[in-house]
């Protein structure tokens, strides 16, 4: 699951949020902008499945923007704002902008993993995004992969990666842009991460006859193709 953070250069500084972001960090893949208008676009141009808002203060309008574009859109993601003088008329006035949650800085790490955690749960009751492949199914939310309803335990990498290209099916994806989408860093040129994890995810696939699913495009890339099991 993918975090979008923003906040500000003060905010992002602090040692409290520099705690949240390692926190954040091992239980989902996350992305941390400084740059509100930055974040603005990244939310308009990626994929995310919780934003979590820095504020220096009430007052600070830093991510408002976020919400308020999240809203109106009718994107519906969940947001969590987290701002160091939480006062019961600001934590209002971001429940009617359209925040999902609100919590006061300090707070402890693992209470702002379970909250983003419950956000993400309580969103995806209204639209649960199960993505198959003939007898295989992903359940992103869930991270449950199934094959006529045995579990296929998959590590967190295998996981992501398989999701992301069962969400495109039959498009092909170079090694370096899985890794900018599931790493969130880029390709050096020479790394073999991504065959080493394909390999991975093919073994475990291959016990339930289905590792034929992902394809190598030679000179190219990865994809997952469904077609011929559906």
């Amino acid at each position: 699951m993918r975090i979008l953070i923003v906040g500000d250069k003060e905010t992002a500084a602090g040692a409290q949020n520099q705690n949240l972001f390692s926190d954040l960090s091992k239980e989902f893949t996350v992305v941390r902008i400084s740059d509100p208008d930055e974040g603005l676009e990244m939310l308009k141009s990626n994929k995310y499945d919780c934003v979590v808002i820095e504020r220096s203060h009430s007052a600070d309008e830093c991510g408002m923007d976020l919400v308020d574009f999240n809203k109106e859109s009718g994107m519906g993601l969940p947001i969590l704002v987290l701002a160091n003088d939480k006062t019961v008329d600001d934590l209002v006035a971001m429940f009617e902008r359209g925040a999902d949650d609100y919590v006061g800085a300090p707070c402890d790490g693992r209470e702002i993993i379970a909250r983003v955690h419950s956000l993400i749960r309580r969103s995806a009751q209204c639209h649960r995004p199960l993505l198959t492949c003939g007898r295989l199914i992903l359940d992103p939310v869930a991270r449950e992969c199934r094959v006529d309803s045995v579990s296929v335990p998959l590590r967190r990498r295998e996981f992501d990666i398989l999701e992301l290209l069962m969400r495109h099916d039959n498009q092909v994806f170079s090694r370096e842009r899985i890794i900018t989408e599931v790493w969130q860093k880029e390709y050096d040129g020479t790394s073999n991460v991504v065959d080493v994890h394909i390999k991975y995810l093919r073994d475990k696939l291959r016990e339930h006859k289905m590792d034929s699913i992902v394809v190598t495009v030679r000179g190219v890339g990865y994809k997952v193709q469904c077609s011929e099991f559906n």
